[in-house]
């Protein structure tokens, strides 16, 4: 019997590298990159438990999953991370470095 592969296993794969190094970008382009590997994921995962025998690179597909998973996390955590700074220091302190020092001395009671 002639194997197939699955046919968005690469794509998950190359999407949760994505996911992982998109983390950098304020945690926006890893959040879209791993929900599309997810979701890939999900209908390469119903194609191959209907009939395992068919396809042969279910490997890749788990490994891309496990890889859009820690992309989201990493993601998340970073965007709320902003979120926070933003919040606590203002936009301007951001892109200012001595005004981000003055409000982190104001912060702690210097």
């Amino acid at each position: 019997m002639n194997q197939q592969k699955l046919p968005n296993a690469t794509a998950v794969l190359v999407l949760g590298i994505v996911s992982i190094v998109g983390c950098c970008c304020y945690g926006v382009l890893g959040l879209i990159a791993g929900i599309i590997g997810l979701v890939l994921y999900k209908k390469d995962n119903a194609l191959y438990q209907a009939n395992p025998t068919m396809y042969s690179d279910y490997n890749n597909l788990n490994t891309g999953k496990i890889l859009c998973i820690i992309g989201l996390s990493l993601s998340a955590l970073y965007l709320i991370l902003n979120i926070v700074m933003i919040s606590v220091f203002g936009w301007e302190a951001l892109s200012d470095q001595q005004l981000m020092q003055e409000r982190i001395r104001e912060l702690m009671g210097q």
